[in-house]
């Protein structure tokens, strides 16, 4: 009987021990995240590219420049963040330096080529030179989700008359610029 007192006596310290307050530590197991508040308006880089093409037989100059524009509506991402949309304006210069075609470009001007999600939420991106196709002046262009690999490629056609043709695009340019190939 002594050993099983002493056992039981035994194992009730034990368990009052093993019951013991553990001392409270402000040590933290796993990161708080912190929700980034949405910054200010954000606003692309303005773009301006000059190229000498070969069109109807003849030199022009071709200059396309992107601006962010705050007149335009402001787009909102998921997370509240606003973002400028951009205007591209397009000019064609002959060799005197004779005007020969101007259009200005939003991205209400593809309206009818991209959905209701990128009609809210996306920008107009670019507008880029690609080549002369059965004499007209063919670019690319572009409706993006800001900051996101996510767009709508666009085709735009320009004759001499200065009449624009849009389509949406099905080949997307994955290989990068054509003339660093040649």
């Amino acid at each position: 009987m002594k050993q099983q007192t002493a056992i039981l006596a035994l194992m009730a310290v034990v368990t009052l021990a093993g019951c013991k307050e553990k001392k409270q530590t402000q040590d933290i197991i796993a990161p708080r995240i912190e929700v980034a508040k949405p910054s200010g308006p954000i606003r692309m880089q303005p773009y301006n590219d000059q190229r000498d093409v070969k069109w109807l037989g003849k030199t022009y100059k071709v200059e396309v420049n992107r601006l962010p524009n705050d007149s335009l509506p402001m787009v909102t991402d998921e997370t509240g963040q606003k973002f400028v949309d951009n205007r591209i304006s397009l000019v064609v210069r002959r060799a005197d330096g004779s005007l020969a075609i101007q259009k200005t470009f939003t991205k209400a001007a593809f309206d009818g080529y991209i959905d209701a999600g990128y009609r809210k939420a996306g920008i107009l991106e670019g507008l880029v030179f690609d080549e002369v196709d059965d004499q007209q002046l063919k670019f690319a262009a572009s409706v993006c989700l800001p900051q996101t690999d996510e767009y709508i490629p666009l085709s735009v056609k320009i004759d001499n008359f200065g009449n624009v043709r849009i389509a949406r695009d099905s080949q997307m340019d994955t290989n990068g610029d054509d003339e660093d190939e040649e």
